[in-house]
């Protein structure tokens, strides 16, 4: 097991570039299933979670070329559908959540899928009746395997439908436009995520031969076709790196550049920063954070206390409210955090608590926090990551504190963040992998 080694206070400075997407490369990588012809995929995160979706593509028939790091070329024209029977098979893909996204394709091409209890981050439960549901009125039907822990989805074929999500899932969403791609007959989606991941999933599908409409919307028109082709799309830059990149900046009053942000594509996430006192310049497609001593909790206009809460898109990325939570410990005032989606993803608190951070956990889902104003440091400690961006957010606390501190468990971290030390080490941070 590997961990992390940081020596925290130092002041960082140049130029960082976001990865590609992660929550976009889990949908478009599972994407390809749809199709037997070529699909080349550019600006490919290299994490655990992509390349482990991969691997699964592989055992079941997939060919993959690596042009690249981040550039694969996918055929997906001979699948070893029984496969999908294979313990060993069902075991590895129960180990990532983003398998999900495999059933939409499968069901569309085979009209045969099975979905595993999600794994990965330890951060409360992930439902997923929108999936099923969805799937369930387009004609499949499924049966629970209790003993092994998967949904068995089959479909003597697959009919278009009128769905109304009772939560807009962006997993749910892409899993069902996925399947109704190649359904017959017409299908619309209500109430659906319209987060930048699905638009440029709508847009790959289009590219292949797809008729949806309504792209941007919550309301999305899908006429079924018979086949896709083939196609080549390029991922979007990671919002969420984006903001933990300002975060950090912030927290350790460092004069940072992201480059090639992705800004059209970014939301409020620039917005919640700037109300916390942040300075952002935007220069093109990229941000400018300046080196700034104090900055200061912009309270609501009739005077009441901030409260920064997750809310589907165009609203605050839930992946975003641990990067916001830490950054708030040494603003100026106070802020409530509300974490709606998940009820165990600000347990990490505690850890911040340790550090000197002013932390009231309200509930599983509220944590209070009273800034220090750079009155005191927080200190180095010993913590342990439970989940991808609780562990960035302790990263980027530890990073701003005096003295040492060791991450633990900073495979989940590599889940999610490319070469993470590295670009750190790049920036000026004293960092690096150490045997726990």
């Amino acid at each position: 097991m590997k961990a992390f080694e940081v020596y925290g206070g130092k002041k960082l400075h140049g130029e960082i570039t976001p990865q590609g997407a992660k929550n976009e490369a889990l949908q478009i990588v599972s994407a390809v299933l749809i199709t037997p012809e070529p699909v080349i995929l550019h600006n490919i995160p290299d994490i655990l979670d992509v390349n482990l979706l991969i691997d699964l593509l592989e055992d079941i028939g997939v060919q993959v070329e690596r042009i690249d790091r981040h550039t694969c070329r996918f055929e997906a024209k001979n699948i070893l559908i029984d496969k999908l029977e294979d313990p060993e098979f069902q075991k590895k893909s129960s180990k990532l959540r983003g398998s999900v996204m495999l059933a939409g394709p499968l069901l569309a091409r085979f009209k045969k899928a099975f979905i595993p209890k999600p794994g990965g981050d330890k951060i409360g439960r992930r439902r997923l009746d929108t999936h099923i549901i969805g799937f369930e009125k387009m004609g499949v039907k499924f049966e629970y395997e209790q003993g092994e822990g998967f949904f068995r989805l089959n479909a003597k074929e697959l009919k278009g439908t009128d769905l109304l999500l009772e939560e807009p899932s962006v997993t749910g969403t892409a899993n069902i436009i996925l399947a109704a791609v190649m359904a017959s007959g017409t299908t619309t989606i209500y109430n659906a995520a319209c987060e930048p991941y699905i638009q440029q999933l709508c847009a790959m599908l289009n590219r292949m031969g797809a008729r949806i409409s309504g792209i941007k919307s919550n309301l999305l028109t899908i006429q079924g076709v018979e086949a896709l082709g083939g196609t080549t799309h390029t991922m979007l830059p990671d919002m969420i790196e984006v903001g933990s990149f300002i975060g950090l900046a912030a927290m350790t009053q460092s004069n940072i550049t992201i480059k090639n942000a992705g800004i059209p594509f970014l939301g409020v996430i620039p917005q919640k920063f700037e109300q916390l006192g942040i300075h952002l310049e935007i220069k093109g497609d990229d941000i400018v954070i300046p080196e700034q001593d104090v900055y200061e909790v912009q309270n609501f206009i009739d005077g009441s206390v901030l409260t920064i809460y997750d809310h589907p898109w165009p609203g605050m990325t839930p992946d975003l409210l641990s990067i916001l939570l830490v950054v708030a410990t040494q603003a100026k005032g106070s802020v409530l955090i509300h974490q709606k989606m998940f009820e165990s993803r600000l347990f990490f608190v505690d850890k911040l608590i340790d550090m000197g951070a002013r932390i009231i956990l309200c509930d599983p889902h509220r944590a209070a926090v009273i800034g220090l104003e750079r009155e005191q440091a927080l200190r180095g400690i010993t913590m342990s990551s439970p989940d991808i961006r609780a562990g960035v957010a302790l990263l980027i606390a530890a990073l701003s504190a005096e003295g040492k501190s060791i991450i633990q468990n900073i495979e989940q971290i590599d889940r999610g963040y490319q070469y993470i030390d590295q670009r750190l080490q790049a920036l000026g941070a004293q960092i690096r992998r150490i045997d726990s």
